[in-house]
């Protein structure tokens, strides 16, 4: 008997506080080499989307993730992101626990891109923005909110960012280009059309690019990513499907023009050098957040009244 937690038990067994914590103990771990992630598996189903299978290894357990993108399904009422998690016991190979994938990979999204953003942005960074209101960009904004931060929505469709600001006590910006004004900005979108333009960030200012993960989706121009410190979550992922692969197609960027943010937590990497200077994080998404996120709900299995699944 194995425990399931849907969407909302997740939710529940991990605060988006909680999820940031878990996802820079991860960062630090596969820097260190004490996780591994063998390469994320996509299987197009193009042009309506993609399923992709991703695995892990760390803390004594193994993960898979079989999750789907389809960026087409809100518009018949369903989720973009659907998908399972499973999670073993990395001794013997015994089931431990299934998850809703969308309700992980939300919460790691949104963890990540505010911990890019406290890690790379300014010292003194005061205003956030988050462009795109769907699951992981309001996973994105209660992060930023649940850590006081005063954040700024905005979204295409202008009742999804009132909807979502309402939701988490945030505020909808006025424009898309008062919320691309702000100190640090997250981008959330389906990555189908570029959001930050040549020359369009201004110094000092950080902006993480969570939307870009498959190929042909981009979020900046090559143009814009090339002037910029430039961050990734893993090279060898966000070269081949981010914002990344971009530039480095077009010979605007190398391997070492980039660093890779866990190296930047555990000091084998600088950070940001001066307040001028702008930054960028490109991130792919990475099984080793999802795998700390299932764990971190692991943790309170037995505060919750979950399901038992016979396996």
């Amino acid at each position: 008997m194995i425990p399931f937690f849907s969407g909302d038990d997740v939710r529940q067994a991990v605060s988006p506080e909680r999820a940031l914590e878990a996802v820079r103990a991860a960062f630090v771990a596969y820097a260190k080499g004490e996780w591994t992630m063998p390469p994320k598996v996509y299987v197009p189903a193009y042009p309506a989307g993609d399923f992709r299978a991703m695995p892990a290894l760390g803390g004594g357990y193994a993960l898979l993730k079989w999750v789907t993108s389809f960026p087409g399904n809100p518009a018949d009422g369903l989720p973009t992101v659907t998908g399972l998690v499973v999670l073993s016991d990395a001794s013997n190979g015994m089931p431990k626990a299934l998850l809703d994938a969308g309700a992980v990979t939300a919460l790691r999204t949104g963890a990540a891109a505010v911990l890019a953003a406290e890690t790379l942005g300014r010292p003194d960074a005061e205003s956030a923005a988050v462009i795109g209101a769907g699951v992981n960009g309001e996973a994105a904004a209660r992060t930023f909110a649940g850590k006081g931060r005063r954040v700024l929505i905005w979204d295409v469709d202008a009742a999804r960012a009132e909807a979502v600001a309402q939701a988490i006590g945030a505020e909808v910006a006025p424009s898309r280009e008062d919320a691309l004004a702000a100190d640090v900005v997250v981008t959330v979108t389906p990555g189908r059309e570029i959001v930050l333009t040549a020359g369009l960030l201004q110094p000092g200012q950080h902006a993480s690019l969570m939307g870009a993960d498959g190929p042909g989706k981009a979020e900046i121009a090559v143009d814009e990513l090339a002037r910029a410190q430039v961050f990734c979550d893993d090279w060898e992922q966000a070269s081949h499907n981010g914002d990344i692969v971009h530039a480095v197609e077009a010979g605007a960027l190398t391997r070492d023009d980039v660093r890779q943010l866990g190296d930047v937590l555990t000091g084998a990497a600088e950070g940001r050098q001066t307040n001028e200077e702008i930054t960028i994080f490109d991130s792919t998404g990475l099984a080793i957040q999802d795998l700390a996120v299932a764990l971190a709900a692991l943790e309170r299995a037995d505060e919750l009244a979950l399901p038992q699944l016979d396996l």
